[in-house]
């Protein structure tokens, strides 16, 4: 499990840290430019996001025909996998594109819409590639195959520095583009991930005489819909989950700027600690579901449990930093004397979900694995939308607990659906368990 999940928990963060780089970046441009790109990425992320979690679904399909030793059916789903994604993109695009008059009508700033139009339709052309990286990346980690997507997000990162280095601030003899330079060079990079991805796939058919050249490449309609219906569920949730975290940040934009930048902090030290569980979520995916195809109830068990337990492990310890040396971490953002106290008291709340957000991530993958992707959708629509949200919204404001009281609605929201999904997912080992000795 460590060998498929680091690498993989690795990926993600360095998936994460191109944005944190675009931003950094941005910020010698001015403030404009920084509200453009941060809104611009606001825009990127709910619509790309949905599209990609349509394609989740060749997790299950990938890893458990691998489990099953049938190369062919998981070459088989890689194809139409790509097929929904060259599908997707054009949808995805105009979707994107078309939010830019949409934002003109609604009042945005004109001075921030001068740069975000530009921006995104240079951000534009690197969608479609985000959808091949996700469809190759899916089917590679489900046969095992990862040292490459890490390589590809890591290195990613020095293609897009030098890129917005270039383009951003006009070196080399290239023109000054500011922030439309930045879009560029994330388009370049999105480019080059997949390109590597491509590279890593000849590598492996070639090893195998590329039968994968030799199949059909017609797109199937049942195969397609079968990953949909595995997908939408998916795509649902990192929709509902989205959301909250937009909401929650409009609700402390209503407060005073402290609580809002207090708010920005902690949701940026939760999203890193988030990025090691969700590689572990990948890595249980595909081996509960190379468990399943090979009909192996011990394998699937123990591959479910054992990510629990690093999750836990990972989690917990990231819990403890956060909840005694809350201060040292803040300071890493701000020197704002007024600031600290707050982003503590806010990670001080957040260490008692960290277990839990761990938790709900893991059982989310290792349900996957076994083909069920609507009981985390119920669960964070349950946990969010019924229970954290509206807990948060009357403790922040009727009960005047600031933004301290949004956080304390999202704890609980995420202790519910860890529990939930923790639940969940023993349930389903104890049905396969009863469906076995029948």
């Amino acid at each position: 499990m460590l060998r498929l999940a680091a690498p993989l928990a690795i990926a993600e963060l360095g998936w994460m840290a191109m944005g944190f780089v675009d931003t950094v970046m941005a910020g010698r441009l001015s403030a404009e430019a920084i509200g453009a790109g941060s809104l611009g990425n606001m825009l990127l992320f709910p619509i790309v996001i949905c599209a990609t979690g349509l394609l989740y679904g060749m997790d299950t399909e990938v890893a458990q025909s691998f489990g099953a030793r049938d190369e062919t059916a998981c070459r088989r789903t890689l194809i139409q996998g790509l097929w929904l994604g060259a599908a997707l993109s054009p949808v995805a695009t105009v979707l994107l594109w078309a939010m830019l008059p949409l934002l003109r009508a609604t009042g945005t700033n004109p001075a921030v819409m001068e740069l975000l139009d530009p921006f995104v339709k240079a951000l534009l052309w690197g969608v479609p590639l985000v959808l091949v990286f996700t469809a190759l990346r899916r089917y590679l980690q489900a046969i095992d195959i990862v040292r490459p997507i890490t390589f590809a997000s890591i290195s990613a990162n020095v293609i897009n520095f030098v890129g917005n280095w270039v383009l951003m601030y006009g070196h080399w003899g290239a023109p000054r583009m500011g922030l439309t330079g930045s879009g560029i060079s994330t388009s370049i990079s999105r480019v080059y991930i997949a390109i590597v991805l491509v590279g890593a796939l000849l590598w492996h058919e070639r090893r195998h005489g590329y039968p994968l050249f030799r199949m059909s490449w017609r797109p199937a309609m049942r195969p397609i819909r079968r990953l949909m219906a595995l997908g939408y569920p998916i795509a649902i949730q990192i929709l509902a989950e989205g959301a909250v975290f937009g909401i929650i940040s409009v609700l402390a934009a209503r407060l005073d700027a402290n609580s809002l930048a207090a708010h920005g902090i902690a949701v940026n030290v939760i999203a890193i600690t988030y990025m090691v569980p969700l590689g572990i979520s990948s890595a249980a995916a595909v081996r509960v579901g190379q468990a399943v195809g090979r009909r192996d109830p011990h394998g699937v068990a123990v591959s479910g449990w054992t990510a629990l337990a690093l999750s836990a492990i990972f989690m917990g310890a990231a819990g403890l930093a956060l909840f005694f040396i809350p201060g040292p971490i803040s300071r890493l953002y701000t020197p704002d004397r007024d600031v600290i106290p707050v982003a503590a008291a806010l990670l001080r709340i957040a260490a008692f979900f960290e277990l839990f957000d761990g938790f709900q991530v893991v059982a989310c993958g290792a349900l996957r694995g076994l083909g069920d992707t609507r009981s985390p959708a119920i669960a964070h629509f349950a946990g969010y939308w019924l229970a954290g949200m509206p807990l948060g919204w009357a403790l922040c404001f009727p009960w005047g607990w600031g933004v301290r009281g949004i956080w304390v609605g999202l704890t609980l929201a995420l202790i519910l659906i860890g529990v939930g999904l923790v639940l969940v997912w023993e349930r389903a080992l104890r049905r396969r368990a009863i469906a076995a000795s029948a």
